[in-house]
């Protein structure tokens, strides 16, 4: 998933326009847990902080939190 980030006002208009992409990109990555089993944790923690702006890596991380139970 490739998402092209526009500027944004507010830190709330970015959540409002990028929540929805956060997560199908948390939904996708999770399930690849099954496929990749054990080396899951490492692998979505490198795609995580290759993830760039922050602000949207870290919305992806709460949703994987989510999808996790943590």
């Amino acid at each position: 998933m490739s998402e092209s980030f526009q500027p944004v006002s507010s830190r709330a208009d970015f959540h409002a326009r990028y929540q929805r992409p956060a997560r199908e990109q948390a939904a996708f990555w999770f399930a690849q847990r099954a496929r990749l089993q054990g080396a899951w944790l490492n692998w979505v923690a490198t795609e995580l902080y290759q993830l760039s702006p922050p602000e949207y890596a870290s919305m992806v991380r709460r949703e994987l939190q989510a999808l996790t139970g943590q």
